[in-house]
């Protein structure tokens, strides 16, 4: 197994990267690719007092990098030397089994799209992140790949996303829910209204498992497995979930640190802290995978330390093994009876 990584993207490139290969290549059994500056790599490497290179990784030399600023698809067509144009190519040729970056994702949607190319059929690509869930985790897609959405997108958004939960995540038939401002039927605006027509009848069908409409308060009892959305209003859910678990992480760690006597009974809770920070963290979740293209890809935070590399890579290896990306194209292949998606034997998510 080899991840290729686009080592230069991101706010903490190429440290964090680095260090996430590090801690991976020496506990997932997996071969790393870091693509980018070799010098700076190198240099990220001495900072974690590794003199030599680690056995396992390796380094692909790619002088330039896409920043935030450029035009994703026009960086991607002129910046054939940027580290993240190095690394889909060398994707795309057989290099490596996913990829991983926290760079651009506009350049990196712009990227996939036009070096590895979507898997026949698939109308758009989507991303679709971890979700937080009681008892077990969901994936929202698509959280802002696609603003500007069609029902029948949505519907094919569905189908990936339910792939990708039963062969990534386990579930044996996923629940899939339509993000919406109501659970009653006929409620939203035309677009979500459209969908749900389409899903329901896929549900009567057999197709899929469709519990209707969920609104956003609900996704965390554990009860959905995939949140179907336009990427306008997922990218919105998505951003206020991550800004409200920073928030409460800093409040409780206020108030752990009032007074001698609240820091006292925090200590006693240390363990069931830290159960909850590795909950609503989004560096303990990985990255948003890219569903719908011809290999395995993902984006991980823009922000992201060591730690959310690690856990982004190790996604990356889940990914790889699974098969999704054949599974999404055999599904594809034969519409509208995907039945290598459907499971009328198990009616539970779990």
């Amino acid at each position: 197994m080899k991840i290729i990584i686009d080592a230069m993207g991101g706010d903490n490139a190429p440290g964090a990267m680095v260090e996430g290969a590090v801690i991976a290549a020496e506990s997932l059994n997996a071969n790393i690719v870091l693509v980018g500056k070799g010098e700076e790599i190198l240099k990220s490497l001495r900072n974690l007092k590794i003199g030599d290179l680690p056995s396992g990784i390796e380094i692909a030399d790619a002088p330039d990098v896409i920043s935030m600023r450029d035009d994703p698809t026009a960086a991607i067509r002129s910046m054939k030397n940027s580290s993240m144009v190095v690394a889909l190519n060398m994707l795309k040729d057989g290099g490596g089994d996913a990829l991983l970056s926290a760079g651009s994702t506009g350049a990196l949607l712009a990227g996939s799209t036009l070096i590895l190319r979507r898997i026949s059929g698939v109308r758009r690509a989507a991303l679709a992140p971890i979700m937080p869930a009681a008892f077990s985790n969901a994936i929202l897609i698509d959280c802002g790949a696609n603003v500007d959405c069609s029902p029948e997108m949505l519907r094919q958004f569905a189908y990936m996303g339910g792939l990708y939960a039963k062969l990534v995540l386990g579930k044996s038939y996923p629940r899939i829910g339509l993000l919406n401002n109501g659970t009653e039927e006929g409620k939203g605006p035309e677009l979500q209204r459209d969908t749900y027509r389409l899903l329901e009848e896929d549900d009567k069908n057999g197709k899929i498992n469709f519990v209707g409409n969920i609104e956003a308060r609900d996704i965390f009892d554990g009860a959905i497995d995939v949140i179907v959305s336009d990427g306008f209003s997922g990218n919105i859910l998505l951003k206020t979930i991550e800004g409200m678990g920073m928030f409460t992480l800093k409040t409780l760690k206020s108030l752990l640190t009032g007074s001698k006597k609240v820091a006292l009974a925090g200590l006693m809770l240390k363990d069931s802290f830290a159960e909850f920070k590795r909950d609503v963290d989004y560096t303990e979740t990985g990255g948003a995978v890219l569903l719908g293209v011809t290999k395995p890809v993902i984006k991980a935070h823009g922000s992201s330390n060591g730690n959310a590399a690690f856990n982004a890579i190790r996604q990356a290896v889940t990914c790889a093994r699974s098969g999704y990306v054949d599974a999404i194209a055999e599904m594809l292949r034969n519409r509208p009876n995907p039945d290598n998606f459907t499971n009328s034997e198990s009616t539970t998510g779990d």
